[in-house]
């Protein structure tokens, strides 16, 4: 009885943690994105430790797949160092070479930057039972080839919204990206009259049609709907965006 209500208590602890772990993890990624033009030779990323104490870093690329490890990923990136450590207030660059694979020409490849941070060990704890954590983090890399037709910051303006009714009664927003890049955007909203519903945000890759669900939307509104989101740019900062919506 003692060790099941032992391991109770620890998988509640393990779970407060990692509901914190945003609010616990020091080393920050600068930047929210990575764009890598196809004709530059490497990018670099910096992070930089915000906490009190020296962490140890590792990195590296995979294809969307958030099970994913140094070892298991296939992602045609390398980065340099792989492992580092960084003291506290102090920063690293991350150098990312783009390692030549098949990649499609007319249009962007998205992957995804992890970053696992291991604290260091806590020692002088005597008989302590400690529970130290890794936390790890995931921002997209943007692969752009050249002479893409269009703009990244022009494709935001240029998603095409409908509501489409679903077979179970409810109903979602439907966007079509018609361009080269990738549009990723938050606070989605439908506009209907005086009534605004809120929808999960998202990313609609090139070429791609993409449902967004209105769960709090009762009927199909009348002519003169509009959606309105904040479209997120190279840099990571929002760009405010309202459209109309086909019927």
């Amino acid at each position: 009885m003692r060790s099941h209500k032992t391991w109770w208590c620890y998988a509640v602890l393990m779970a407060t943690l990692l509901a914190s772990s945003t609010v616990m993890s020091s080393v920050v990624i600068t930047g929210t994105r990575v764009i890598y033009p196809a004709e530059i030779r490497e990018v670099t990323v910096k992070i930089n430790n915000e906490g009190s104490k020296p962490v140890l870093v590792q990195t590296w690329i995979d294809q969307g797949d958030i099970a994913s490890t140094p070892s298991n990923s296939m992602a045609p990136f390398v980065i340099s160092p792989p492992v580092s450590r960084i003291d506290p207030s102090k920063g690293q660059s991350l150098r990312l070479m783009f390692t030549g694979a098949q990649l499609p020409g007319d249009k962007e490849s998205v992957f995804w930057l992890n970053l696992l941070e291991i604290p260091a060990k806590v020692s002088g704890t005597g008989e302590q039972n400690i529970l130290q954590l890794a936390f790890r983090s995931r921002i997209k890399v943007f692969y752009r080839p050249a002479n893409l037709r269009g703009t990244s910051a022009a494709a935001s303006e240029a998603l095409q919204w409908r509501i489409v009714a679903q077979p179970n009664g409810t109903f979602s927003l439907q966007a079509h990206n018609p361009t080269a890049f990738h549009v990723s955007q938050s606070d989605l909203t439908l506009i209907a009259g005086n009534q605004q519903v809120l929808s999960e945000p998202g990313m609609v890759a090139p070429g791609e049609t993409h449902l967004f669900a209105l769960p709090e939307l009762k009927s199909m509104p009348a002519a003169g709907a509009q959606v309105q989101y904040s479209a997120i740019n190279d840099y990571g900062a929002l760009v405010p965006v309202r459209k109309p919506v086909t019927l």
